[in-house]
């Protein structure tokens, strides 16, 4: 039995521990700014399977200085990044693994079928919030790292595994690692890809739109404007915009770009008082951008788009919409499809499942464009999660997926590290 063969058959084996240690992730709940419990879990698994480990806070002074910071309302304290380090004995190429602990809010507890943290299992799947985004993906590279350490398999490059914090609000946690200098020949980010090869990804912007009306009582409400019905004018002013850039753009990781560019308003506020008249409407929304596109110049268009759109209303031509970009921001990012961790990764894909990869760009905004950017670390994006899982409710993961994605993994490891 050859050492793929051999750590393939150490995945099989221990079906049962890579599912427990998933359902161990879930059942730590970890939504963003509460990631200390899980990052302490993890570090002390991490030091069990004999890596070094590197746990450290955020600065976020220091933070503030990158040109990719997004500004949040607290700080790191108590929710530290974990790095583990597994040092090659020379020979081979190093490969970095990324993915983030923390998770949405769960929501209403009837929303779930399962309760939020159970990590109960049925009909082969594995529920709870996270369980798909990204806890499987944690899980899958944790375990392919374990599996060949397990197995006395020593390997030429170094491995890095990055647990980070505060992506779904920022991306600052991997921010971090990558001024703290973590870097390598290749990277697979572990985000939900539904099993498929992602060397891309979206950008995301978040906006918020002000419109204003004229005040007036209820009595005379004709002498006012209602914000409310200006904001609706404004709300198919963004809807347009999104029909717009559907019509004109396209991008070869996304043959139906309808998925990966919505623009959207998702909060329309208004009114302050059943019988008051609204004067005032503020609209909150996002809009997404995909590889090779400029942010700055999208932003630019959308105002000029929403200004121009909503100008043969004379209100809103004298009162235009004041729209500021606030929240969350992420750049689109992608790496060429024949990168040579792509192909390595596609290689061990099709000898681990028999078949050919889907090669797509993921619809949702990923960390990989920190690293790809700033950290010197091509990387691309492979993981057991289902994007469509993504935020939902009553989340789950597939548990065929976990291993067979464990098992990818691990035969990547081998090949681009190689066996010293």
């Amino acid at each position: 039995m050859d050492s793929g063969e051999q750590v393939l058959d150490w995945i099989e084996q221990n079906r049962d521990a890579i599912v427990g240690f998933l359902q161990d992730l879930i059942r730590i709940p970890s939504v963003t700014g509460e990631e200390g419990e899980i990052q302490k879990f993890i570090a002390g698994r991490l030091e069990e399977m004999g890596l070094a480990v590197d746990v450290f806070e955020p600065d976020l002074a220091a933070l503030r200085k990158h040109p990719a910071f997004v500004d949040v309302s607290r700080g790191y304290e108590g929710r530290p990044n974990v790095v583990g380090i597994l040092k090659g004995k020379g020979g081979g190429k190093s490969l970095l693994f990324n993915g983030h602990v923390d998770v949405i809010p769960a929501g209403a507890p009837e929303s779930w079928e399962h309760a939020s943290w159970s990590g109960d299992l049925a009909d082969g799947r594995i529920y709870g919030r996270g369980a798909a985004d990204m806890k499987a993906g944690l899980a899958a590279m944790t375990m392919a790292m374990k599996a060949i350490l397990d197995s006395g398999i020593r390997l030429g490059g170094d491995v890095i595994l990055e647990y980070t914090v505060d992506e779904e609000l920022s991306g600052n946690g991997t921010l971090a690692c990558v001024m703290k200098g973590y870097k390598a020949d290749g990277g697979i980010c572990c985000e939900t890809s539904s099993m498929r090869v992602q060397p891309g990804s979206i950008g995301r912007i978040w906006f918020e739109i002000k419109v204003k009306g004229k005040a007036a009582g209820i009595q005379r409400r004709w002498e006012g404007v209602n914000a409310i019905d200006k904001g609706y004018r404004v709300t198919q002013a963004v809807s347009d915009f999104e029909r717009v850039r559907v019509g004109r753009l396209s991008h070869p990781l996304y043959p139906d770009i309808r998925g990966a560019i919505p623009c959207m308003v998702g909060v329309f506020e208004s009114g302050s008082y059943h019988s008051a008249f609204p004067d005032s409407c503020l609209l909150k929304g996002s809009m997404a951008t995909v590889p090779g596109e400029d942010s700055a110049a999208v932003k630019k268009e959308f105002v000029e788009f929403i200004r121009q759109k909503v100008a043969d209303d004379p209100w809103l031509r004298d009162h235009p919409p004041e729209v500021v970009f606030t929240g969350y921001f992420a750049e689109p990012s992608a790496i060429p499809a024949d990168n040579p961790i792509v192909r390595v990764l596609c290689r061990n894909f099709t000898k681990v499942t028999g078949r050919e990869p889907v090669i797509s760009g993921r619809e949702g905004a990923a960390d990989i464009r920190f690293m790809n950017r700033y950290g010197e670390t091509p990387t691309v994006i492979f993981g057991p999660g289902m994007t469509e899982q993504m935020h939902a409710n009553n989340e789950w993961a597939n548990i065929d997926d976990l291993i067979q994605a464990t098992k990818i993994l691990s035969q990547t490891i081998l090949e681009w590290c190689r066996i010293a």
